[in-house]
């Protein structure tokens, strides 16, 4: 059997929440039998919903529809934007309706993860509305365990709902604490155990 894939499917301005979706890749990487796949999605603005560029300068490949079909779980990352996703990942997932007439994702792991430059900027909120489509999709959502001491132990990010970064305006971006990092790396793992052990079982009746 070839190796489960697990998508990172995440929008990042100025690099926290790319930097997010780098250390899950890290624990995706480290479950034996798991690859990771990094992916992003074009910004958008009220003037243009299209892409400027077919692809990025740098950085991850833009996400296509094929990867959603093709993962066997996903993480998906955005910076807090009213206590929402940010419009370029949500204008993504408006435009996968056909995976979700497929049954692309039904049944299979998935996880949430955001920053914010203020400590109670919405990070919840965000973590929470990202988890909808996902439920949409017929995903199963994994979240973090208080049994993850870092989460008892941050002062910064860190939420039961998913991994998370605050860093604050002035700061450099991307500069994750210990914690944050951890608990990125732990919720990458816990998908990918998760993608594992779906794979092993026979799919359910539908």
């Amino acid at each position: 059997m070839s190796n489960a894939e697990i998508l990172v499917l995440y929008y990042s301005r100025h690099g926290s929440t790319a930097e997010l979706a780098r250390h899950a890749c890290r624990g995706i990487e480290a479950v034996d039998g798991v690859h990771a796949t990094l992916r992003t999605v074009p910004p958008v603005s009220a003037e243009s919903e299209r892409p400027v560029r077919p692809v990025p300068d740098q950085g991850a490949p833009y996400a296509t529809l094929e990867d959603l079909r093709r993962c066997d779980g996903l993480l998906l990352g955005s910076p807090t934007r009213f206590g929402n996703m940010a419009a370029p990942l949500k204008y993504f997932l408006d435009g996968t309706a056909g995976p979700w007439a497929e049954g692309a994702l039904a049944g299979k792991p998935a996880a949430v993860f955001t920053s914010t430059s203020t400590m109670h900027g919405g990070q919840e909120s965000t973590l929470l509305t990202m988890m909808l489509p996902l439920l949409h999709h017929g995903m199963l959502i994994a979240g973090l365990p208080y049994t993850e001491r870092a989460l008892t132990e941050t002062r910064t990010g860190g939420s039961p709902y998913g991994a998370s970064h605050h860093g604050p305006a002035g700061e450099p971006a991307g500069r994750l604490s210990e914690h944050e990092a951890l608990l990125a790396r732990r919720l990458g793992e816990r998908v990918a155990g998760f993608a594992l052990a779906l794979r092993a079982r026979p799919a359910p009746r539908g």
